[in-house]
């Protein structure tokens, strides 16, 4: 029997049981992806890691990221979460991280030092890209409100990624707690848009302090997730591209209604090759275990 221990841990928030919840599996060298893929659909978190010797010793790990149904390229909370779990684990990483993933490679830095690390903020692999727009009226349904209640003043619904997927929608500010996934029309709109199976949709409302966000993805098998960091960090991207600004930082409040509140922290900067992104926040350790395979 091979043995593989892994660890849990609570991203983007201070409090235990609040935050977006991560398995992350700390050696998986053996795994197969179909075991992997087990793995992450027995958790039934948003999101599971593998983490594997990195292919370039000059990097800090390889790093796997499932969801209940796919392998992702790059995700946000698993890889604040997984550098806080291995900076426990493996102080002598250092407080500086590089992860090698599908959509390329993620730059972490620690917030504290190591094994007292409290969390952790990572680049986004990619610069931001814009990949078309989305009507309102065929995206409302999606999220359970009128065509009315999506704003417009700044983009329409917009498909964006700076490493993995999002439909970007800003909604009326008093209409973002009543939204709702329909499963039905998430099919249909992915049928005819083809963005790929999980058709995320990350819907978001300004206020004075923070933005706030809800993100839908039933065709992942996530019908809301409590703290998106790959969305976060790409609406930061978004924002400044659609500003006059050198730089932009974002608080982003999300998971409330699910009981489960987030803070994420969002910085966006101009760069050579296009709008790049980073977004951070604290984790708190739940509990490990090992699975026998």
């Amino acid at each position: 029997m091979r043995k593989y221990d892994y660890a849990t841990v609570d991203v983007f928030t201070t409090t235990r049981f609040g935050g977006n919840p991560l398995a992350v599996f700390t050696n998986a060298k053996g795994l197969t992806d179909a075991e992997m893929q087990s793995l992450a659909a027995e958790m039934n978190y948003s999101e599971t890691t593998f983490v594997l010797p990195p292919k370039d010793p000059a990097n800090s790990a390889q790093v796997r990221i499932f969801n209940r149904t796919a392998e992702m390229p790059f995700a946000g909370h698993p890889n604040v979460g997984t550098a806080f779990v291995l900076a426990r684990l493996r102080p002598e990483l250092g407080d500086t991280l590089q992860f090698e993933e599908m959509a390329g490679l993620v730059s972490v830095r620690l917030a504290g030092s190591n094994a007292e690390a409290n969390g952790a903020e990572i680049d986004a692999p990619q610069p931001l890209q814009l990949l078309g727009e989305i009507d309102p009226a065929a995206l409302a349904p999606c999220i359970g409100l009128s065509p009315d209640d999506v704003v417009i003043d700044t983009h329409r619904p917009v498909r964006a990624t700076v490493g993995v997927e999002f439909v970007l929608v800003e909604v009326a500010a008093d209409k973002l707690s009543s939204a709702a996934p329909d499963l039905a029309a998430f099919r249909a709109l992915a049928a005819k848009h083809e963005p790929g199976r999980r058709l995320s949709a990350f819907l978001y409302a300004r206020d004075a302090a923070a933005v706030r966000a809800r993100m839908f993805a039933p065709l992942a098998g996530t019908w809301e997730d409590p703290a998106t960091g790959s969305a976060s960090a790409t609406l930061g991207a978004l924002l400044l591209h659609h500003s006059g600004a050198a730089d932009v930082s974002i608080d982003i409040i999300q998971g409330v209604e699910m009981g489960r509140p987030s803070a994420l922290k969002v910085n966006a900067h101009r760069g050579s090759d296009g709008i790049r992104a980073s977004v951070g926040g604290t984790c708190v350790p739940i509990f490990h275990g090992s699975i026998e395979m």
